[in-house]
């Protein structure tokens, strides 16, 4: 049977409309919005489930192309949020509710980590698309199938909700390696430090979801970096963690003893890519990424201060400390494109969103996906290359190091006859 909403009247749903930054001649890449004859288009209607991380995307009212119809949480303080923050009168007390209602198309999943592969089957058992939060699954390669496997038998659209692979910096790479600006790239690093994440780990004195978690069970921000650029697939790894004597090391659910880990992973091209998540030490957080080319290197901000540049090959020389001779590369600043206030989002989306920018962008992806009926961007199979080598990762990490085989998810060749 299905749930009883909290209200029965439709979300409101106002047209904000607001002068965004003039677009940038020749910078806008593939995906540009153009406008549409609203009347002939359906909107997509799509419930929101999840209250805290949840009230970041609240571009969903926004866009020209979107209803959000309902938005569910398990708390009643959350719900009230949602409720406000996306100005909808509808709730229900639980995502298995909310998926029974007929009116939506789509489930914004913005749940607890370790129930997302769960969540997913769910909403596509009744027949609804899914964006997902990241990871797209937890701690097992076993996980992954399990994914895999719902989305190919539903038929229904998924999309991994992964902000690295709309930050600023990360559209430009893509646009560089698009415009072939680094000749090869042979080599890639990126790094995710958040020190001081146990402040998630305990509300209200009772253990997270998030408590004692393994680094490299949460690896698409820095994952996404390289293979949404190049296209490369992580086909092995070697990964090391450090932990120390704190309590939350050596007693919580996942058995996992490191604060931070740090991995070198071969590609399918037989590049190198080195990926370090880090909890705790002396370090600035943040999510960057340095992409190292023969014709020119990319260096996204640094949160300590310097970047984002450019070194580029060229034919000057130098001498080092030592009298010999090398190559003396040009070195320059980048002023960094806001690309969100280009022709990549419609106007209403035109706004600094969160996470460098990223969350406008996943909005109108997921939401262009499904009114256009085409495969997302990040779609389980990119989610899957972004996700499963943090898994192999940790596992290489407690086994003090060992090289071990990433499992590859490849989609199925199309058949133009």
């Amino acid at each position: 049977m299905a749930g009883t909403p909290q209200g029965s009247s439709d979300c409101s749903r106002r047209r904000f409309l607001q002068q965004g930054g003039s677009a940038l001649a020749g910078l806008a890449l593939a995906s540009q919005y153009v406008v549409a004859d609203e009347s002939s288009r359906k909107k997509v209607r799509i419930g929101i489930v999840g209250g805290r991380f949840g009230l970041s995307f609240h571009w969903f009212r926004l866009h020209p192309d979107c209803i959000v119809e309902a938005v569910s949480d398990l708390r009643p303080e959350r719900r009230e949020r949602l409720m406000k923050t996306y100005q909808c009168q509808k709730a229900y007390d639980s995502l298995e509710e909310l998926v029974r209602d007929p009116k939506i198309d789509a489930v914004g999943i913005y749940t607890d980590g370790p129930l997302h592969v769960d969540h997913v089957e769910l909403a596509m058992k009744h027949g609804k698309h899914v964006l997902s939060a990241v990871p797209a699954c937890w701690g097992s390669v076993e996980q992954a199938e399990r994914l895999l496997a719902a989305v190919r038998q539903s038929g229904l659209k998924y999309m991994l909700n992964e902000t690295s692979y709309y930050q600023q910096a990360t559209i430009s790479a893509r646009k560089f390696q698009q415009e072939g600006k680094f000749g090869d790239i042979f080599y890639c690093e990126s790094q995710y430090d958040h020190p001081g994440l146990e402040a998630l780990y305990f509300e209200d004195g009772k253990r997270t979801w998030r408590h004692g978690m393994a680094p490299m069970h949460y690896p698409t921000h820095c994952t996404a970096h390289l293979v949404s650029v190049t296209g490369e697939r992580l086909v092995e790894v070697k990964c090391h963690g450090w932990g120390d004597d704190d309590p939350i090391c050596k007693d919580n659910v996942y058995k996992n003893p490191f604060w931070n880990e740090m991995a070198m992973f071969s590609t399918d091209r037989d590049n190198a890519f080195r990926v370090r998540v880090a909890w705790r030490g002396a370090m600035r957080g943040g999510e960057t990424a340095r992409w190292y080319g023969n014709r020119m290197s990319f260096h996204m901000h640094d949160p300590n201060g310097l970047g984002p540049i450019i070194v580029r090959s060229g034919k000057q020389t130098e001498k080092d400390d030592a009298g010999f001779v090398r190559d003396l590369p040009g070195f320059e600043q980048y002023q960094q494109p806001n690309w969100w206030a280009t022709d990549m989002l419609p106007e209403p989306l035109r706004q600094n969103s969160g996470h460098e920018g990223s969350h406008t962008f996943l909005v109108h992806e997921f939401v262009s996906t499904l009114a256009e009926d085409r495969q997302p961007a990040i779609d389980v199979y990119e989610a899957l290359a972004y996700t499963v080598p943090g898994i192999v990762a940790h596992e290489s990490a407690l086994r003090g190091g060992e090289t071990l085989k990433i499992p590859q998810y490849t989609r199925p060749a199309v058949n133009n006859k």
